[in-house]
């Protein structure tokens, strides 16, 4: 999807506004990369913003260290799954990585949002996929799919109160 980048800047520039909503808020990035989406992310927090970035791949997490160095963005190595339940609940996720979407839900205080990229938008409307009926049908979210490039689709959620 992403034609061998990590990060395309229309998923940058949708997560900074999201994340410039968010102010004194909790941010958290799952599938950090290299790090070029935390840089997004990093570059617009508001003061008072926490950001933490977890990338399962430790080569890649020391990439991402190193280029996120000198950045307010705390990068982790490991399983979210292991690292973030216990750092939210958070305002804004970005779910570059893993599913489980059910507990990537679980992390978003009430009022938080959950942004999933990487999606093709020419998927069959008679089928719903596994990312797609996790987040656009939970109940505890209010969710909409959206195109941010002519081959890309991202689904925005936000949990209920």
């Amino acid at each position: 999807m992403t034609a061998g980048a990590y990060s395309i800047p229309e998923v940058q520039r949708l997560l900074a506004t999201l994340v410039a909503s968010k102010p004194g808020g909790r941010v958290a990035e799952i599938g950090t990369a290299y790090g070029e989406g935390a840089r997004a992310i990093a570059d617009a927090l508001p003061s008072g913003a926490t950001f933490v970035t977890v990338e399962i791949d430790a080569e890649r997490a020391a990439h991402a260290r190193a280029a996120l160095a000198g950045s307010r963005a705390e990068v982790l190595d490991g399983d979210w799954r292991d690292l973030l339940p216990q750092r939210g609940p958070f305002d804004l996720v970005f779910a570059d990585g893993g599913r489980d979407y059910d507990l990537v839900i679980d992390l978003l205080a009430p009022g938080g949002i959950v942004v999933k990229d990487d999606l093709s938008p020419d998927w069959p409307d008679n089928e719903i996929d596994p990312t797609r009926r996790a987040l656009l049908a939970d109940p505890r979210v209010e969710a909409i799919e959206i195109l941010v490039r002519d081959d890309m689709a991202a689904i925005v959620a936000s949990r209920k109160a």
